[in-house]
């Protein structure tokens, strides 16, 4: 799904997603729609964390940070490695911290007035 011309006639300037990139991303935006995961992102796309530190840097008990970051990795939107005997959380990617970053920037015009981008 990339931008491309394909009749310069119509308007259209992108081939339509398919039916199962949209299915992804319902599914990616559904997760994101949840305030604590959504907290979760923010941080997880600067660096990676265990759950202590993300319970603590969130404010929410452990057990349920550990059920918000299972959500998340079978989504497709964390990824885990293994450090001794602790697990860390990152966000799983570039396009990832992308679209949290983003969508907090919107959130920020929205909150404080600033004009939107065109």
């Amino acid at each position: 799904m990339y931008a491309r011309d394909n009749d310069s006639s119509t308007g259209l300037s992108q081939e339509q997603p398919t039916p199962a990139q949209v299915d992804k991303a319902v599914d990616a935006f559904r997760m994101l729609s949840d305030a604590t995961r959504l907290r979760l992102m923010w941080l997880l796309s600067s660096g990676e964390y265990d759950v202590g530190s993300l319970a603590e840097a969130v404010g929410v008990a452990r057990p349920s940070v550990s059920q918000h970051l299972a959500k998340l990795r079978l989504t497709g939107l964390v990824r885990t490695r293994r450090e001794g005997r602790r697990v860390l959380y990152r966000a799983r990617d570039a396009h990832v911290r992308a679209l949290i970053g983003e969508a907090l920037f919107h959130a920020d015009h929205e909150v404080s007035g600033i004009p939107p981008h065109d």
